[in-house]
């Protein structure tokens, strides 16, 4: 492990401590202005219209996350944190935020962003700083190792701008935010191989951890898996060196432990106090194209571009698409070229550790990347050759999506590209020490096994605008502060409009269902809001949408169901002609308000609905 840090170090590529004021001349400040230039280059098509557009696809997941902005705003906006457990969604049962991607510490970032602009605008805000953050935290550590500021800057640009950072951003939102992975691993990484004090590098791995856990939890646990494949590696590489070094391992990592769990503690405890670990991460299989599949890479992806990239074909983004997965999920891929210099790399220089380390890791956290035993198993492996079966029912660790390690993958594979392009141009090594322009000749092998990887800039689509007579319909209703309100659509995913509707306006401040993650609940009824649901609100939404049909629920059925949400007001999308209003109507009476669009009921309180009449 000390030849690790001692090859790092007795590299000729050293960088130099700069003032502030020169800094920002610098060649680095340089690097991190492009970054910042290829995230509005990303980006660019929704800076058009920032508050109306947002990237094409997973239109459910940008409309929650909107709802997830303007709840943290608001709580900024109070002079307060924003609560982890609160009934503003699912009233009167509640959410838990830590069991969901609620963007508790971005959010708060954003804050002004979002009361200034809307949360759409801080959304779009998001992706420019994960884009641009992600590429500099990755750069930053490879400088640290002492790669050249070239090899770094293109290391960094592979990481930050990698597909799987630009897919999940068609709407995860917490993915592109992967700034501290790399940092934190850069600080196990030290741990292991000598360099710095435990105490300090525990300190920050702490912070950085703690940080990390109200970004995305899942991110932070997909590091820990990453870091654990790669010390793994790294002493299975060097294995006579492992024992000088558990001590001041330990130290780190229990300085690391006992600052991150400060920290979070009370966060943590909130999440899983009365839940079971065993039952309490969703199911990761979902319905796409009609049919049912588990969420793990699939070999195609590694080589076939999708239009997330630049250089796709009209026929292979027709593959992504019918990828039996979502978009954001294809995350594993790096292009021929590119596959083939980091192989090369990986074999070429095999005597070099940090190359053989990096290249191991990033090779094994593909292979777990690709998942357990997915529905189609004609599409990959069989299931005794995916080591993550071994680990998909652990607790906790049974609710993640393994191909989302493939982000990880890509920053080894960064790392392997930066230490390979070095080696190349060092005038050392044959065949490019044989060359008259040897290290241009390797400088430009890198750049063109890039050009794959080059993102496209997101294709804008309109956002769902306001209702005609939203707003007015609540303030001409002139609800008390958090009272529950009845909306028709209902929200969850499938009506996931009602989510943005109500991050636009902040209105209402509770609203009864939603779309959310809850923990402890069977096969797919933990995600999407389904838990929220019942025989009345699905029959609300088929009134709405009209498909797919669902029968009345009886009398009954929906006298149980107001007495448990009991709404101080009803707020629907229709008309008085309409079959939902005529429903509506029928339990509640003639509306209170028709303005626009929009109908609202004012409800006295203990007012019973009358649940007579046909549907």
């Amino acid at each position: 492990m000390t030849r690790l840090a001692t090859e790092a170090v007795t590299s000729p590529q050293r960088p130099v401590r700069l003032g502030a004021r020169d800094w920002l001349r610098s060649r680095q400040a340089i690097i991190g202005y492009c970054y910042v230039l290829g995230a509005l280059y990303v980006t660019g098509r929704l800076l058009v219209h920032p508050a109306g557009t947002r990237q094409n696809g997973d239109v459910e997941d940008v409309n929650q996350a909107t709802w997830f902005l303007r709840y943290s705003a608001s709580a900024v906006a109070h002079l307060r944190l924003p609560a982890l457990v609160t009934t503003a969604m699912n009233a009167p049962h509640g959410v838990n935020l830590m069991w969901n991607t609620s963007l508790l510490l971005p959010g708060i970032v954003v804050s002004p962003v979002t009361l200034l602009f809307g949360p759409q605008v801080a959304l779009t805000a998001l992706l420019i700083i994960g884009f641009a953050g992600s590429a500099a935290a990755m750069c930053y550590v490879l400088r640290r190792w002492h790669a050249s500021l070239l090899a770094a800057a293109l290391g960094g640009a592979l990481y930050g701008f990698s597909p799987a950072l630009v897919n999940s951003g068609i709407g995860h939102y917490s993915l592109v935010l992967a700034i501290l992975p790399p940092l934190m691993i850069d600080r196990v990484l030290r741990l292991a191989t000598g360099r710095g004090r435990p105490v300090r590098n525990g300190i920050w791995l702490g912070l950085m951890a703690a940080a990390q856990l109200f970004v995305s939890e899942e991110a932070l646990v997909d590091a820990a898996i990453a870091a654990v494949v790669l010390l793994a590696v790294l002493a299975a590489c060097r294995p006579h060196e492992v024992l000088p070094r558990l001590r001041p391992a330990a130290v780190g990592l229990g300085v690391a432990a006992l600052v991150g769990l400060v920290l979070s503690a009370r966060a943590l405890w909130i999440q899983f106090h009365g839940v079971a670990a065993s039952s309490a991460a969703a199911t990761t299989i979902i319905s796409y194209h009609g049919r049912l599949t588990s969420l793990g890479t699939l070999p195609q992806a590694f080589v076939n571009p999708s239009e997330g990239v630049l250089l796709h074909t009209h026929a292979s983004a027709l593959v992504a698409n019918n990828y039996p997965q979502p978009l954001p999920e294809y995350l594993a891929y790096l292009g021929i070229p590119l596959i083939v210099v980091l192989l090369a790399a990986i074999v070429y220089f095999w005597q070099h550790l940090p190359i053989r380390v990096a290249g191991l890791t990033c090779v094994l956290l593909e292979w777990l990347a690709m998942g357990g035993k997915p529905l189609q198993p004609h599409l990959t492996l069989p299931g005794f050759l995916l080591p993550w079966q071994l680990l998909k029912h652990v607790p906790v660790i049974d609710g993640l999506v393994p191909d989302r390690l493939s982000i990880l993958a890509d920053a080894a594979a960064a790392a392997v590209l930066a230490c390979a392009l070095d080696l190349a141009r060092s005038g050392q090594f044959a065949p490019f020490a044989n060359w008259r322009h040897g290290a241009k000749i390797a400088t430009g092998i890198a750049a063109l096994a890039l050009l794959p990887v080059i993102p496209a800039p997101y294709a804008p689509v309109p956002v769902t605008q306001l209702p005609a007579g939203w707003t007015a319909t609540f303030t001409a209703l002139q609800l008390p502060a958090n009272a529950r309100v009845l909306l028709a659509p209902y929200p969850y995913s499938g009506a996931s409009a009602v989510m943005r509707w109500q991050a636009d306006s902040g209105e209402p401040t509770t609203m009864i269902g939603g779309d959310f993650i809850a923990p402890n609940q069977k096969g797919r009824l933990g995600r999407a809001g389904r838990s929220g649901m019942t025989p009345t609100s699905w029959y609300i939404d088929y009134l709405y949408f009209g498909t797919p049909v669902k029968p009345k629920p009886s009398r009954q059925q929906i006298s149980a169901d107001l007495a448990t949400w009991r709404p101080a007001a009803v707020v629907a999308v229709t008309t008085t002609t309409s079959r939902l209003g005529s429903f509506l109507i029928q339990l509640f009476g003639q509306p209170t308000t028709r303005i626009g669009n929009v109908l609202g009921w004012r409800l006295a309180p203990g007012a019973r609905a009358a649940t007579g009449g046909s549907g």
